[in-house]
């Protein structure tokens, strides 16, 4: 540095001007000595500004470090889920579907496109939804003819009901009728008859 260098020299080589004129060689070292002061406020200042600027980039990094790891972290989690999901055996895949030509015969027009039967997922998709709508279809009609069926049985256990009790009225009427003639009988079986006109004369004694 300039001034530890003049300083250096000041001591060493000027002992002339130093007997001849302490007053000049003091002045000298005091402003010497003020740069080097300065010189050693500037260094300081930027040894904390390298301190600092060390230090902001250091946590700069450590936090780049630290988002890099949790990226890594989250990349391997969506790995393992996407793993998962690649090996999860869905129940789709045991539903007994109607076979390709049926449901080519069977589905609506919109869901047999060419566009539709070309692309392998939109095309089970579409089988899926299909299978899904007639089984609705024939649990509905499962129902509806479970219902006739209830109807139908209340039909006949009523006309059964009605049946029964019109027995039971000609039971009773036939049992009534039975006694009246069993009377009728008696009362015709108790009038005496009255002896014959042209039967024979009963001897005299």
């Amino acid at each position: 540095m300039f001034a530890v260098d003049s300083l250096r020299d000041l001591a060493t080589h000027d002992k002339n001007a130093t007997n001849a004129n302490p007053d000049l060689v003091k002045i000298r070292a005091a402003a010497l000595f003020a740069q080097l002061k300065a010189a050693n406020r500037a260094a300081n200042t930027a040894t904390r500004q390298a301190k600092d600027a060390t230090a902001a980039a250091r946590q700069e990094m450590d936090q780049s470090h630290l988002g890099l790891q949790n990226l890594l972290y989250e990349k391997r989690h969506l790995e393992r889920e996407i793993e998962k999901c690649r090996q999860f055996a869905s129940v789709y895949q045991d539903v007994p579907l109607h076979p390709l030509d049926q449901y080519a015969a069977l589905a609506p027009a919109e869901s047999t496109g060419e566009e539709t039967m070309q692309d392998e997922h939109q095309l089970m998709l579409q089988r899926l939804n299909f299978e899904l709508a007639e089984r609705q279809r024939l649990e509905a009609r499962r129902k509806e003819l479970v219902q006739a069926k209830e109807d139908l049985l209340k039909q006949s256990r009523s006309k059964a009901a009605t049946l029964d009790t019109v027995r039971a009225h000609i039971d009773t009427l036939t049992k009534s009728a039975t006694d009246i003639q069993k009377k009728v009988n008696d009362l015709v079986a108790s009038i005496p008859t009255e002896p014959s006109s042209t039967g024979p004369t009963p001897a005299v004694i």
